[in-house]
């Protein structure tokens, strides 16, 4: 490296590895950061923190992994801890450090390690799709000490799509599965058509603090639809040992399971070799099992691994229907993460989707490569993240029902209101109630534990609508109404302060005011 190397810094903060990668001002070529003892290939760290309490010397990355199989490292050890931060549902329990000071420490002592040569003007954060907003929230005030002018977020998928030179304009599906978690996401990246392409939303422009600007809309990238749950790679190590050993929690063998699991994700794998691995028992000795393509396969589908993702699949691509999205419309399908490598998923997906082709980049690198593309000053698409809907009646049946107004995976501040005419359900009737409800913010997918351990169930259930803990607008007509006569127009629309509002018309147009019935969050 040069003396003095000014330039942008990406930095992907994974569940299971961390990507840091830098481009220089006047550089096309990208350099993978290597930092001793804390990376464990170029640009690559485990994230992982050892912390033993204050007064002790915190380990991060290899440093941290190379004690993970010490004396209480179940207390000690911290992994895995991406994913609950901004997630309020979840907790790590038994731990010295809660998530979000595991996040906290692994950032901090990786930029204080960051090479001395390199002048960083920029950096290019990244953030995951199903805890954008508090997430982003975390990195915010994280980032308030850092002596950088330039600070920008990007969230997963779309990094990853950009990542790979596809067409500007372009829609996609993106499969990620990582170590702990799935993601499933179809995005539309902006472009084409003389248009510019899409880039990061700034956190920080010219040292100054622009998170809390709501309109910093320059060009954005759309998600379309988005699914995903909390099964990832190191569910597959768990199912792994315990196909041979049930119930054992040795976190030695959960290392062991994974190096195999790597090996037979490998693409020139044959499915007739089989491969010993070494685990330990209960009672502290080493036992020896052969393990192939084929059990590997065998495990996964006995774990209903593949009927999850077919459940995935199916609500992505039926939102995606939703907002005029349809398979034929897809560009390509992008792989990302270790787990997309299996050969059995990559078959899954080809079985299921087929006639698009499916694009491959590098697993590890491909997100924080296609955040160094994507230059700061736009802010992505804000995204329901869960579906609106409001409670109407069934004369017919003679009960109620809920109808969705906004369908989660839209984009707002919305452009066009949703419109909705109300008919009278009784005779005479001259007020009309707005009682509103909301899907939950995470489908449930029915993940069960026996035994300690993870299983999927094979048939998931369906989405709830849970009615808002708020009091319901009444509307009052001046005149009297006619069952099932048209009565009432609304107008449904959500604005920049993220609340939904609703304009309301008697049937003859008449303004009969604009209210705020809550926000969305």
């Amino acid at each position: 490296m040069k003396d003095k190397f000014a330039g942008t810094l990406a930095l992907d903060l994974g569940n299971t590895n961390t990507v840091i990668v830098f481009q220089g001002e006047a550089d096309k070529d990208l350099v993978l950061i290597e930092i001793p003892g804390i990376t464990i290939s170029p640009g690559v760290v485990p994230t992982a923190v050892w912390f033993e309490g204050q007064g002790n010397i915190t380990k991060i990355g290899l440093s941290a992994l190379k004690k993970k199989n010490f004396s209480h490292s179940e207390i000690y050890f911290h992994s895995n801890f991406k994913r609950l931060i901004g997630n309020s549902f979840e907790s790590q329990k038994n731990k010295v450090l809660s998530p979000i000071e595991s996040g906290e420490k692994f950032f901090k002592i990786l930029w204080e390690n960051m090479p001395k040569e390199l002048d960083i003007k920029r950096l290019v954060l990244t953030a995951p799709i199903d805890t954008y907003k508090g997430y982003r929230k975390w990195l915010t005030n994280l980032c308030v000490d850092l002596p950088v002018n330039e600070i920008a977020i990007v969230d997963e998928p779309t990094a990853a799509g950009i990542g790979i030179n596809i067409p500007l304009g372009s829609k996609i599906l993106v499969i990620d599965i990582g170590g702990s978690t799935t993601d499933m996401s179809v995005i539309k990246t902006q472009g084409g058509e003389g248009k510019s392409a899409p880039i990061a939303e700034l956190l920080r422009f010219q040292g100054k603090d622009v998170s809390s600007i709501s309109k910093q809309k320059v060009r954005c990238a759309e998600i379309i639809s988005k699914s995903g749950s909390k099964i990832g790679g190191q569910d597959i190590d768990q199912w792994i040992v315990n196909y041979f050993l049930p119930s054992n929690q040795d976190e030695r063998n959960l290392s062991v399971a994974e190096k195999l699991k790597c090996k037979l994700s490998g693409p020139k794998i044959q499915s007739e070799r089989s491969y010993l691995i070494t685990l330990f028992t209960s009672g502290n000795e080493e036992k020896e099992f052969l393990m192939s393509k084929e059990i590997f396969e065998k495990i996964l589908i006995e774990n209903n691994l593949i009927n999850h993702l077919n459940a995935l699949l199916k609500d992505l691509l039926n939102e995606a229907r939703g907002n005029f999205c349809n398979v034929d419309d897809l560009n390509s399908i992008i792989l990302v993460g270790g787990g997309t490598q299996i050969p059995l998923i990559k078959g899954w997906i080809s079985n299921e989707i087929s006639g698009i082709q499916i694009k491959s980049p590098p697993p590890i690198e491909s997100v924080a490569v296609g955040a160094l593309a994507m230059t700061p000053g736009v802010k992505i698409k804000d995204i329901l993240i869960k579906g609106i809907s409001i409670r109407l009646f069934n004369k017919r049946e003679q009960k109620h029902f809920w109808h969705p107004i906004f369908f989660k995976g839209q984009t707002w501040p919305t452009e066009k209101p949703f419109k909705l005419i109300l008919q009278a359900s009784k005779e005479g009737q001259n007020i009309f109630e707005i009682i509103i409800g909301e899907t939950k913010t995470k489908r449930d997918f029915d993940i069960v534990f026996e035994n300690g351990l993870p299983k999927l169930s094979e048939f998931q259930n369906e989405e709830e609508v849970l009615k808002w803990n708020k009091k319901p607008l009444k509307i009052s007509l001046k005149n009297s109404c006619k069952i099932g006569e048209d009565s009432l127009i609304l107008l449904f629309s959500i604005k920049n302060d993220s609340s939904l509002y609703v304009r309301c018309l008697d049937i003859n147009e008449k303004e009969l005011g604009e209210f705020n019935l809550g926000n969305i969050f």
